[in-house]
């Protein structure tokens, strides 16, 4: 495993960071883990990059290639290789972000884990903390406002290119790419792979976090807390451009299953599909929206590399499920976190415009008065 890379002499240096009894049975926002860590008392803590045994996954370490740029990378591309960002990592308008985060029943904790392991010069996008204030639901898409505010804290701008990668492959990273894309920043991308092919391929790794980057984080989380309180915030160095038709609602989704305008389908497990497990999240019934199609978000990835699949294999899945690439497409799954990576794929085959229903299954099967079909929905 990638972690027995890490060496002693690491894990005795961090070991007085991060301890069993910090930690979360839940995942934390940022600044209340901050807080609790008392972690703003440790920023002095030198920032450590060490170098990974290359081939140590089964992959052979690829030299950079020199001559790359933002603009190299193709318009309808929604991700780019551990290789590409190794070359392009010290431009200074390339922005990378680690958006991490685990399902709750998981366990784990996506800054911890952070300070323990990232890609050099990586910012920390908290995925709870840049949401919507305004509901119980999931980190839900936030305002135009907030998503400046946020963002503007972390120091980006629209001149800035984006690459965002997770550390479980592709994973919650596609939500952030689909939330850039939202808000009009078309420079953004997955890194393919994610961090595990990262360090497969033997690239370096920090430790810790600078101080400046963990005060930008929890200062985006706070900003994002500050503009829904009513209070301004300022600079801002982010400009927004709502693409509206890029994210639906639950009015939109209950108006498509009767119209059948555009093709719904289910990012989920088959079996949360057709009810025969339980959701992660207690509480919620398990089962589909009338009409959705399911392909699993795993299968869209090559399982060997866990890089996305070509284009041409990406088609040939969808058209296995009886979707129509011809025809109109939207996406959910379960708190609209994966679904954001079926409209990674089918950008990639050049479905650009494919919408994501935001609160997807956890809005739609806590409404007492929706139908769902699946065997426990149905009981």
């Amino acid at each position: 495993m990638a972690s027995t890379l890490i060496s002693r002499t690491f894990l005795a240096a961090t070991h007085r960071l991060i301890t069993p009894s910090l930690l979360p049975q839940k995942t934390l926002n940022l600044s209340s883990f901050l807080t609790r860590t008392g972690f703003y008392c440790q920023l002095g803590f030198s920032s450590t990059a060490y170098k990974s045994a290359r081939g140590m996954m089964g992959y052979s370490g690829i030299g950079a290639r020199a001559g790359y740029s933002t603009s190299s990378v193709a318009a309808n591309e929604p991700v780019v290789s551990v290789d590409w960002l190794h070359s392009n990592l010290r431009e200074p308008d390339l922005k990378v972000l680690d958006a991490s985060w685990y399902m709750p029943d998981e366990q784990r904790n996506p800054i911890q884990e952070y300070q323990v392991a990232h890609i050099p010069g990586a910012l920390f996008f908290d995925l709870d903390g840049i949401s919507d204030r305004s509901t119980s639901l999931p980190h839900m898409l936030p305002s135009e406002e907030a998503f400046a505010a946020g963002c503007s804290a972390l120091g980006i701008e629209n001149k800035d290119g984006v690459v965002v990668y997770d550390a479980k492959g592709v994973f919650s990273a596609a939500r952030v790419w689909w939330m850039f894309r939202v808000f009009g920043h078309n420079k953004v991308w997955v890194l393919d792979g994610g961090l595990p092919r990262w360090r497969a391929s033997g690239y370096d790794v920090e430790s810790s976090a600078s101080g400046d980057a963990i005060l930008k984080a929890s200062a985006a989380s706070e900003a994002i807390e500050k503009i829904y309180q009513g209070h301004s915030v300022s600079p801002i160095t982010f400009q927004t451009k709502f693409q509206p038709h890029l994210v639906w609602t639950l009015d939109q989704v209950k108006n498509n299953m009767e119209d059948q305008t555009y093709q719904h389908v289910d990012a989920r497990s088959k079996a949360r599909f057709d009810g025969t497990a339980p959701e992660p999240r207690k509480g919620i019934r398990s089962g589909h929206i009338p009409g959705s199609k399911c392909v699993p978000y795993p299968q869209l990835f090559d399982s060997a590399s866990q890089t996305m699949l070509p284009a041409e294999d990406l088609k040939k899945r969808f058209e296995q499920e009886d979707i129509s690439l011809d025809k109109p497409i939207m996406a959910s799954c379960g708190t609209g976190v994966t679904a954001c990576i079926l409209a990674m794929g089918l950008h990639r085959v050049g479905k650009t415009d494919v919408p994501v229903y935001d609160g997807s299954w956890i809005e739609w099967a806590t409404q007492p008065d929706l139908p769902m079909e699946g065997e426990e929905s149905s009981s």
